[in-house]
């Protein structure tokens, strides 16, 4: 695990974990450590335990892999993203009329602000969110 100070007004976070459905929420613990008082907290936590989660039971990564998890706090915006090993990619929409991970992550982050990179051999989600406004 990694934090880091960039810049001023810039902080990171790095940290990699074995792809154990119970490391999600080790991911979400270091991200709410960095995001502390941070207006946005409650939603980039929660995009990244969606990101995580498809990582560790949907990705080339289960069964013996890792993801990572990265965060950017920048005085504009925060950016969050999780890597995985990749492999086959079955989305699409669901029939149940509930939303579902990335549905929740596309309503929280707007559509236009997150996506999805990479292919077979390893793939990283992205989220972008707006200001962190600090004590709210």
């Amino acid at each position: 695990m990694t934090t880091t100070a960039a810049a001023a007004d810039t902080r990171r976070y790095t940290g990699i974990y074995p792809a154990d459905p119970a490391q999600v929420r080790h991911a979400r613990a270091a991200l709410a450590e960095l995001l502390r008082g941070c207006s946005r907290a409650d939603d980039a936590i929660l995009i990244a335990s969606e990101f995580a989660t498809n990582s560790v039971l949907y990705s080339a990564s289960r069964g013996g892999g890792e993801f990572t998890l990265r965060a950017e706090v920048r005085q504009d915006d925060i950016r969050i993203e999780v890597e995985d090993a990749g492999g086959p990619w079955h989305g699409g929409p669901h029939d149940d009329s509930r939303p579902h991970g990335f549905e929740v992550v596309a309503a929280i982050a707007g559509s236009q602000n997150w996506g999805m990179d990479g292919d077979t051999r390893g793939r990283t989600a992205w989220a972008r969110l707006g200001r962190c406004v600090r004590g709210a």
